[in-house]
Parts: structure tokens; sequence; C-alpha cells
């Protein structure tokens, strides 16, 4: 049997680069995956490159609207009867990234989908969680979470770092009720965020980084421990970074 056999899971941001590889490693495990973002088209052709008979579909949402969000999870568990496991994986990031070149729009768009979305899922898939005194909540965070490196921008980091407390925050006020949350960093990805770089990214520099693999294989090391396990953070970088 799979590790992950009988257990249901909604990926967010899984049309494409970690998200759509974490559903394929948890579908690998034996899980039934509901993935979201808000191309619908994105999305068909993910759950279609998941091969004929994946237990894997698709609901398209905007996660910075909580009415969106609520529609989501309904949606989710009336598919699959519950939620087991929520991978917080949806964000972006924008190329003018310097405080000087922040808008307050801008601001607002990358504390929404950076911060806000993950809240509006948890605040949504917990109460059924709650009420089974089990759950487990992944987010995939970013290095920018943990330390204000400027490559990421200001509001980037800043709502990053407002992730990785609100993770943490959570954590301590559920595992009362049976509930873990787990927050992964890794550090820069090949991914199509880096589309919106300040500066073009070399092929032999997205070659060296971590690939959406390596990130959904810490996603399936966190899903796949036992109950009474806890990993409150986990830290990933290329080989060839230097951390400090």
């Amino acid at each position: 049997m799979s590790r992950l056999t009988g257990k249901k899971i909604l990926v967010t941001g899984g049309g494409s680069g970690i998200g759509l590889a974490t559903a394929r490693a948890l579908l690998a495990e034996g899980a039934e995956v509901a993935i979201t973002g808000r191309n619908e088209k994105k999305l068909a052709d993910a759950v279609n490159s998941c091969g004929p008979g994946a237990k894997v579909f698709s609901h398209a949402a905007d996660l910075t609207d909580p009415t969106q969000v609520k529609k989501l999870v309904e949606g989710v568990i009336a598919k699959l009867g519950r939620i087991d496991i929520l991978v917080n994986n949806a964000g972006l990031n924008i190329k003018d990234r310097l405080f000087s070149e922040l808008t307050p729009e801008s601001w607002h768009d990358l504390v929404s989908a950076n911060l806000d979305g993950a809240f509006f899922c948890t605040h949504a898939v917990l109460p059924q969680m709650r009420a089974r005194k089990s759950g487990l909540i992944i987010t995939v965070n970013s290095i920018a979470g943990k330390r204000a490196n400027p490559l990421g921008g200001v509001g980037y980091i800043a709502a990053k770092f407002g992730l990785r407390g609100m993770a943490m925050g959570i954590a301590a006020e559920e595992k009362g009720n049976g509930i873990r949350l787990s927050s992964i960093y890794p550090g820069e990805v090949n991914t199509p965020i880096l589309e919106v770089r300040p500066e073009p990214v070399s092929e032999e520099r997205k070659q060296a980084m971590l690939q959406p693999e390596d990130v959904a294989a810490a996603v399936v090391f966190i899903a796949t421990l036992p109950d009474h396990v806890a990993i409150p953070e986990l830290l990933t970088t290329p080989a060839n970074a230097t951390y400090i």
C-alpha cells in the first residue's frame, strides 16, 4: 500500500511549478488530490498531465476572495468527503520589487496573494479538521520568509514573514485539536515565478537551482510522517547556495 492511500489533499497553486509537482508526488503515494488556481485552462492541462485514471480534479478559484475560497473548500469536501491535508502553495511576485517602486496597489497584490490567500484557505479548512481532531497543513513559504534578502523584494518578504508568523501562531493554538502545521522554506526554485525576476535568469543558473520536484519531495516527507511527529519548519536550498 502506498503511504498516503486514503488521504484527501487540497493543493493550492496546483496548475504549474511546485504545486503541480506536489500533486503528482502525492498521487504517486496513493492520495486523492484536488488542485486549485485562477486559470481553468491551466488547471485542466495540469490534471490531464497527471495521466489517465489519476485521482485528481481541479476547482478554479481566486484565493484572495474569501467567498470563492469558501465555495472551493465546500466543493472539494463534496467531492472527496473531507480534506485531511491542505498544502498552501499559491503565491506570486512582481518585477518592480524595490520599496521605491512599490505602489499601494502592488503592495496589496503581494500581501493578498502570498498571505491572505493562505489565511482564507486555512480558515475554511480548519473547522472540519477540528471536528475530526486530525489534520495537517503544509505551507510552502520561501527562504524570503526567513531572511530579508533584497532579491525577493520588500512586499514579498513582508508577506512571507507574515505567513511564517501565521503558521506558527495557528500551530500553537491547534495542537490540542490534533492539527499539525509545517512550513517549508525553499531557496531558489526553477519555477515560472522566475519570469518576473528584475533580471533574466540563465538556463545554467536555473539548472543549479532547486527543481519543483525537490520541494514536492519535502512535502511528501512531511505528509507521510506519523501523526505524533511534527515538523514546524523545514528549510531547503540549492547545494551551491550559502545560508548564513
